[in-house]
């Protein structure tokens, strides 16, 4: 059974429902490395020293020491963190709402937790999955995880809530260091079979069709050196060949109407260069990193 990594309350208005929250992902690092000796291609132990004597430090005993002076540390342990003078530790402190397609989530989103509701809290729950479901809204909250305060989202995801921890708007960098020229020329034409090439390679979106190939090629690499053979140098791919914009889509059009995908994309001649990119709301230009 999954196993919750945090435990109090939602709170909006007068209402608190008790709640248990889940990771709704996990990693799978798909290649490891280990670090090596060079003389015995055996792993290195890496060891904590202390600078004043030398000896080793075990890890269970290094402690936290926040910096307030040259030299000059003060000792935080769990305990102290959990007495924080802060509401959002024991409680997901929902702020507003908002409507759903508002916050643009492809800048903001970092974790995704699942929540449940504690058996007290089941009614409060569901009623709150409900009015976010008939409203299309979904509410934006606070919330204190490790080390800082986040904030965050929730909104309903199938027959639960999802709580997302977003990025705070400090933390967005902004565009204007980029080269992103305003006057481009973009004809009739090209826009329209732009998008008919788009139409032609438009589905439903199913994550179970797409796979990571990087682990069974890294595999192929291993197997090769286990045996004791040359690691063979892939086939490189041909180079795409320099041709006029309008020919290209004209050209991936026609492949996808036969129904495969086309090559490998060509470049556009100097006359025909088109720099595409997708503009994102200016935010403060340094991304510095918020304290809770």
């Amino acid at each position: 059974m999954a196993r919750s990594m945090w435990r109090g309350a939602i709170s909006f208005g007068m209402v608190a429902i008790p709640i248990r929250m889940y990771l709704a992902t996990e990693a799978h690092s798909a290649v490891s490395f280990r670090q090596l000796c060079p003389h015995c291609q055996l792993p290195i132990k890496q060891q904590r020293h202390c600078p004043t004597d030398d000896h080793v430090v075990a890890f269970n005993e290094v402690l936290k020491g926040y910096e307030v002076g040259k030299n000059q540390f003060v000792i935080i342990d769990e305990e102290d963190l959990d007495k924080l003078p802060l509401k959002t530790t024991k409680t997901i402190d929902i702020v507003e709402f908002v409507e759903r397609n508002e916050v643009p989530l492809g800048l903001y989103v970092k974790s995704a937790y699942y929540l449940e509701p504690e058996d007290v809290g089941v009614k409060p729950f569901f009623l709150l999955k409900r009015a976010l479901e008939d409203t299309n809204k979904v509410a934006v909250a606070k919330i204190a995880l490790r080390d800082r305060e986040h904030l965050s989202l929730i909104q309903v995801e199938g027959d639960t809530l999802l709580c997302n921890t977003l990025n705070w708007p400090d933390e967005i960098r902004s565009t204007q260091e980029l080269n992103l020229p305003q006057n481009v020329k973009i004809s009739d034409k090209e826009v329209a079979m732009a998008t008919s090439l788009i139409d032609n390679l438009t589905d439903s979106f199913k994550p179970e069709r797409y796979t990571d190939d990087y682990k069974a090629a890294f595999q192929q690499i291993v197997d090769q050196k286990t045996k004791g053979l040359q690691v063979v140098t892939p086939t490189p791919a041909e180079e795409p060949r320099v041709m006029d914009l309008m020919a290209a889509l004209k050209a991936s059009v026609e492949a996808t109407k036969q129904g495969k995908k086309p090559a490998a994309r060509p470049a556009a001649s100097k006359a025909a260069k088109v720099k595409v990119a997708a503009k994102t709301s200016a935010a403060r230009p340094a991304a510095r990193r918020r304290t809770a």
